[in-house]
């Protein structure tokens, strides 16, 4: 029985992220489903834990490299122009990790 909600839990979990458009890897939700696991958490702190499990996986792969960073630095950009800046350079940068 305990599996079973185990289950239909994660799988909810994953289809409301998926309905609000989370923009979160498999393996952060893996990693998040099995801390919760490991904890032994159910029901609504369950819920809870993994929203915030990967709301801060999303805010950690979101963050701009150093190297963009210091680029933006190194220009004086600020304001509207770092972030712009900072953007493309991640852009860049996932582009040439898939080649």
């Amino acid at each position: 029985m305990n599996k079973l909600l185990a289950v239909l839990a994660l799988g909810l979990s994953l289809s409301f992220g998926a309905a609000h458009g989370a923009a979160h890897t498999e393996k952060a939700t893996s990693d998040c489903a099995a801390k919760s696991a490991e904890k032994k958490l159910a029901g609504a702190a369950k819920n809870s834990f993994e929203k915030k499990c990967m709301k801060d996986a999303g805010a950690a792969a979101a963050a701009p490299s150093a190297a963009c960073e210091k680029a933006a630095a190194d220009k004086k950009l600020a304001g509207a122009a770092k972030k712009s800046n900072i953007k493309k350079c991640m852009a860049d940068e996932k582009m040439a990790a898939k080649k």
